[in-house]
């Protein structure tokens, strides 16, 4: 991942934290070293592999709102942090790391996806997503403003403000719902969100498909039949 930053100090980021207003309830919980900030807004084409990224520092630091084409995606353990002190756009959110995800203000997605994670994920704004699945214990530490559409999660996760349970076959695309010859545990992923497959779930957000069918509607129509 090619992002232009400039390495600053544990003093550095945290100086730039308060100007910014993000709360010590959340950046105290940060390894205190250096982090990779990039200044201003950023845009990047595809997907934001965290697991891929190597920057010089613990994380990154966006200094604005950052917009991704294609999913944030976390699924190994020693991944980076990434702290967005403006508003996140994705295609979707997928953590089943040991992901350190903070955001300043909003967070605007197809799906948000948290899975088996040893995880620090705090979000200051609302949370916007056509789905939000949560299984094997992933909660987020912190939704501070209201999260916006159907969870699908087992009965031991209630997050606040959260609708009521959505059955998932009348959010999902089929292709990720669960079906009677699924028998390998470890394509579901440890998935215990009842109905969802997480292996077919995650390669058809690594593939750039819509896992929502209100998704599958909006660009069917942004193609209508000749």
């Amino acid at each position: 991942m090619n992002i232009a930053t400039t390495t600053h100090s544990w003093d550095e980021s945290v100086a730039l934290f308060e100007r910014r207003g993000l709360p010590v309830s959340s950046y105290q919980n940060l390894y205190e070293e250096e982090y990779d900030v990039h200044s201003g807004p950023l845009s990047i084409a595809g997907h934001l592999d965290l697991d891929a990224a190597d920057p010089e520092g613990t994380g990154y630091i966006v200094d604005g709102d950052l917009d991704v084409t294609g999913a944030v995606l976390n699924t190994d353990d020693g991944c980076p942090a990434l702290i967005v002190l403006g508003d996140l756009r994705a295609a979707a959110v997928y953590l089943e790391g040991d992901a350190k995800l903070l955001v300043r203000g909003s967070v605007h997605v197809e799906a948000f996806v948290g899975n088996m994670t040893d995880k620090l994920v705090m979000l200051h704004g609302d949370l916007h997503a056509r789905v939000t699945v949560l299984s094997a214990e992933f909660e987020p530490d912190l939704i501070e403003g209201t999260l916006h559409g159907p969870v699908l999660a087992p009965a031991y996760l209630a997050p606040a403000g959260a609708e009521a349970p959505a059955a998932p076959e009348t959010v999902l695309v089929p292709e990720v719902l669960c079906t009677g010859t699924d028998d390998d545990p470890d394509d579901v992923r440890g998935f215990d969100a009842p109905g969802v497959h997480g292996g077919r779930l995650l390669r058809r957000i690594e593939a750039g498909l819509p896992v929502t069918l209100a998704a599958g509607r909006d660009r069917a129509s942004d193609h209508p039949p000749a």
